[in-house]
């Protein structure tokens, strides 16, 4: 067999698309989101996510080893409208000077109530209209930081926003199978805004948008009372809060439990919602199995 000389060997080898190939080192800032970028990116990018599974991005306090993270990262994302509220904090200490990709970015958002305030509800990605949105914002900036792979990006890109796609429609038909006074439920905190605007479910919680705010007992009085008269007949836990309180009220209404929810982490590898489709469609079942 003839052999090439070394130094052309090398020069082969760099020319190769194996060689040329390069990998994007991103950071997502909550699990449901870097399973996202992993889906777009595949073999050609590293996910490296701060908040992870179960975990609950509202009262996510950052590690230096975090910060370790962004400095190595070649791009930032987000989900943005005030669900990282210690995003910007992290990003000054780290050092790091690249981009942080909001990927709620072009979405109609919500506006909600919190302390007698009007603020921006940050739980988008719990419609699957916007998770297509999501997708489209991270195929786009991840062409950005490495358009050598552009192509791959966008075919990757296209065959999840048509899942994602099937999904959404998937869920439109089957609650709209639902008389719209069963599409009633009480969960531990408003994380379902979204959901509930786009597939015609009322999701009645004790606590406002945030996982750290406190449900005072007039608020509890009054959703007992609320919860009695619409005649809500099934309660949910989430995964990432503590289920103590929505179970009090539970038990004072006579809401019967109806299983566990994943609305801001996916659950660990092996589990119900390993993955932001996984988590969907289990919320969706889950949902629908307490209507009948």
């Amino acid at each position: 067999m003839k052999r090439l000389p070394i130094s052309l060997a090398v020069a082969a080898l760099l020319a190769s698309p194996l060689a040329m190939a390069k990998t994007v080192d991103a950071v997502s800032s909550f699990s449901i989101l870097g399973d996202i970028v992993k889906q777009v990116g595949g073999d050609h990018v590293k996910v490296s996510t701060l908040v992870g599974p179960d975990g609950d991005p509202h009262s996510f306090e950052p590690s230096p080893q975090d910060g370790k993270k962004l400095a190595q990262a070649d791009v930032v994302f987000v989900s943005g409208l005030g669900l990282e509220g210690w995003i910007d904090r992290l990003v000054n200490a780290s050092g790091y000077k690249g981009q942080v990709i909001t990927a709620s970015q072009g979405i109609n958002t919500r506006q909600m109530e919190e302390d007698g305030k009007p603020i921006t509800d940050p739980h988008a990605w719990n419609s699957m209209k916007n998770g297509v949105q999501y997708a489209t914002n991270v195929m786009n900036a991840l062409i950005a930081a490495d358009p050598e792979d552009a192509n791959y990006f966008r075919q990757r890109g296209a065959d999840y926003i048509q899942q994602l796609q099937k999904l959404d429609l998937w869920a439109k038909t089957q609650f709209a199978a639902v008389p719209p006074q069963k599409r009633k439920v009480l969960t531990s905190h408003d994380a379902f805004g979204y959901f509930g605007q786009e597939y015609g479910v009322t999701f009645l919680a004790p606590v406002g948008f945030s996982t750290e705010a406190e449900a005072s007992a007039s608020d509890v009085a009054n959703l007992i009372k609320q919860i009695k008269q619409e005649k809500v007949n099934a309660y949910f836990i989430e995964n990432q809060t503590d289920p103590r309180l929505v179970k009090q009220i539970a038990a004072a209404t006579g809401a019967k439990a109806g299983g566990e929810l994943y609305p801001e982490a996916l659950s660990r590898a092996g589990g119900p919602a390993a993955t932001y489709e996984q988590a969907f469609k289990h919320n969706v079942d889950t949902l629908l199995s307490s209507m009948k």
